[in-house]
């Protein structure tokens, strides 16, 4: 998509100066809040700016701004108000969830090529460009973009560091001012990201995170702009983050998807792809055949009247009527989960699903974890040489919860909040079934125990199989 010059300024996504740390007076105030609302919230000044009045176009704008960031909408200028227009911040607020430049820009292709035209003397080339890939890779484990890098020549998305003018229609304007700018797809400009070489650039999370920064802007080269939430990377104001912690949360996991489609979990050759993972990363294994004869699952779990089934980093979620099923990796969905699942099981009544880790636990409601969580399985009443659930589903009938551990089981009371004292063997409550559970769900009144490349359905008031599948008879194969 052609891209009018001056058109670039509205596409442009840039940093904010980092304000005044110190606030000398109330005037002082005014004049800082004044030029913030100005600059990202298209205030103009109109007569006499520091009237505060309830329909003055000055405290609307505050009253947009707090509600944005989800601060307590007054219209007043409060400490929190104030603080957080002294944060260090990306570029123009949007009040919508995620958002893209006027007009949707986008590139029409998957595979887009990258060039880094010099390097930050603060950081060696070679972590330069180990952060860059990581930073573009950000996008393309949840999306069909690839990326390519160019030593020469022109490339879609054009890097540099430089300082003030640099040639382009935003200068930089110097120490603690804007650190970085980048511009929707297009011919000239379009996609390139520029850094300020000014800034201390850094690995960690001291000074300017480069990854960070750089994974920002990336994600308005390919067409995002800004969205709401603390957790959010597309946030316009520069929080600190969690290294440890996947940058992107589902709203900008919908936003780039609504531009490029999900992933399809191929992978290009790594000597040519810039999604490889840091040296100390393992690949991700290729997304298995749902109709190999050798599939088995790690967990499968009910999920908000779709059945999910978990497979190392992947999983799907389907409809029981439906023959397709959508594919996703577990960081796409929980970003703060660890990417291989153990067992699930759904509490439909709650709308909240329990997911097992080792021997840790989550509870989430659709794609949120709540609060207190992790915690150890042996807070369930499990003994602490309990390492690991292999299998559990929730019979709502009875309020309680089965898990499985290898060919025995424990049930837990969800009423009166207690875990059985000894397990039972499988074989002994479920005539027909042998060994250990890879994985049990319940559909309707049945529980399907799967094991192996087989599954059972099991009818609990007959005690008796009803049914001997394969694993993938979900898929319609």
């Amino acid at each position: 998509m052609d891209n009018v010059p001056f058109l670039l300024l509205l596409y442009a996504a840039f940093s904010c100066a980092f304000l005044a740390d110190t606030r000398q007076n109330k005037e002082g105030d005014m004049q800082l809040i004044q030029k913030y609302l100005e600059n990202y919230y298209g205030f103009k000044k109109d007569g006499e700016a520091f009237i505060w009045k309830n329909n003055s176009p000055m405290t609307q704008k505050m009253k947009e701004m707090q509600e944005f960031f989800g601060l307590e909408v007054t219209g007043k200028l409060d400490s929190g108000t104030m603080d957080l227009a002294q944060k260090r911040c990306w570029g123009f607020p949007d009040v919508a969830g995620f958002s893209t430049f006027a007009g949707e820009p986008k590139w029409a292709k998957q595979v887009l090529t990258y060039r880094i035209l010099n390097y930050t003397p603060d950081l060696h080339p070679a972590d330069d460009n180990a952060v860059i890939k990581k930073g573009l890779s950000v996008w393309s484990s949840v999306t069909q973009l690839k990326f390519i890098k160019k030593d020469r020549g022109d490339a879609d998305i054009m890097i540099s560091f430089a300082t003030r003018g640099h040639n382009a229609f935003i200068p930089f304007d110097g120490p603690g001012g804007s650190v970085a700018h980048a511009y929707a797809s297009g011919k000239d400009f379009g996609g390139d990201a520029h850094f300020e070489e000014i800034e201390t650039w850094t690995k960690s999370t001291e000074g300017m995170n480069l990854f960070y920064v750089a994974a920002h802007e990336f994600g308005h080269s390919l067409g995002l702009f800004h969205s709401k939430g603390p957790n959010a990377l597309m946030n316009p104001v520069y929080w600190k983050f969690d290294p440890s912690v996947f940058p992107l949360n589902q709203d900008n996991i919908n936003g780039i998807q609504y531009l490029y489609g999900q992933s399809s979990n191929t992978h290009y050759d790594q000597r040519e792809s810039t999604e490889i993972k840091d040296p100390t990363e393992s690949k991700d294994p290729a997304l298995p055949n749902t109709c190999g004869p050798d599939l088995t699952f790690d967990a499968v779990t009910t999920f908000r009247g779709e059945i999910m089934f978990f497979k190392d980093k992947h999983f799907w979620c389907k409809y029981p009527a439906v023959k397709t099923a959508d594919s996703n990796l577990v960081t796409s969905f929980w970003p703060w989960l660890p990417p291989g699942v153990d067992a699930a099981y759904e509490i439909p009544e709650k709308d909240k699903t329990v997911i097992f880790k080792g021997n840790e636990f989550w509870v989430v409601r659709g794609d949120t974890i709540l609060p207190g969580y992790p915690q150890k399985i042996y807070t369930l009443g499990f003994s602490k040489d309990v390492t690991k659930i292999g299998a559990v589903f929730y019979n709502a009938n009875e309020g309680k919860a089965y898990y499985f551990i290898v060919d025995k089981f424990w049930r837990y009371d969800k009423r009166s909040q207690s875990m059985d004292r000894n397990p039972m063997l499988v074989r002994d409550a479920f005539p027909g079934i042998n060994g250990r559970i890879n994985a049990v769900f319940q559909h309707k009144s049945f529980p399907y125990y799967l094991h192996g490349r087989k599954q059972f359905e099991f009818d609990l008031g007959k005690k008796r199989v009803t049914r001997l599948l394969k694993t993938n008879f979900w898929f319609r194969c």
